[in-house]
């Protein structure tokens, strides 16, 4: 049980990681392949699932690292 915890915490980790990689202070999600833009606005589309699924994925990353304690 305590591997199945750890594996999952390490791939989830991963995970945020790359998403977090993604988002990009100050522009949108195309800046990261060439794009520019100057000006923040409100996150739409992409870069707002990505947000939400940041944030599940912290949300999962936390509730894994409790149960590691507890098993």
């Amino acid at each position: 049980m305590n591997n199945i915890i750890s594996i999952t915490q390490i791939v989830t980790s991963v995970l945020i990681i790359i998403l977090v990689l993604m988002q990009q202070r100050g522009t949108a999600l195309g800046s990261a392949f060439g794009g520019g833009g100057e000006v923040y606005s409100t996150r739409r589309g992409a870069q707002k699932k990505i947000f939400i699924l940041t944030v599940i994925l912290v949300v999962i990353f936390i509730g894994l690292s409790l149960a590691n304690l507890i098993y």
